[in-house]
């Protein structure tokens, strides 16, 4: 089963936008124009992700999911509607491709000679400094 890249899948129908007034940049604009936006996706109910995705999301974004299982991504930085949309959709798929990347695990491997070295050196210095403090014989 080959899956589909996220940007590639329509999610469109899937986001439920709302715009109300904005605290960000516009001077006296912020007060008229409606440009803060809202995107709420709904996780549980996402026909385009499959149920093993829908965990992995919900997992990793669980802080930025609130009871009804909507993940809520808000964008006000901008002075036009549209622009502020444009960043909440980019952000919904940033995250989501975040969450779903795999993690790697490291590989461990061998000391390398420099840090074996470096490592003999600092206990041949360590014993130099603790035979310094021993009691000297002046008899």
């Amino acid at each position: 089963m080959t899956k589909v890249p996220l940007r590639e899948r329509n999610f469109e129908n899937e986001f439920t936008i709302s715009a109300s007034k904005s605290s960000g940049p516009g001077g006296q604009n912020v007060n008229k124009v409606s440009t803060k936006i809202e995107l709420r996706f709904n996780v549980f109910n996402s026909q385009l992700l499959s149920d093993e995705e829908k965990e992995i999301v919900v997992h990793k974004l669980k802080s930025r999911i609130n009871n009804a299982g909507e993940l809520l991504i808000v964008s006000q930085s901008e002075r036009t509607q549209l622009k502020n949309k444009e960043i909440a959709i980019e952000r919904f798929f940033a995250l989501l491709e975040d969450a779903l990347q795999p993690i790697t695990i490291r590989k461990p491997t061998m000391p390398t000679y420099a840090s074996q070295l470096r490592r003999l050196e600092h206990k041949k210095l360590r014993a130099i400094k603790k035979a310094n403090r021993r009691n000297l014989d002046l008899d």
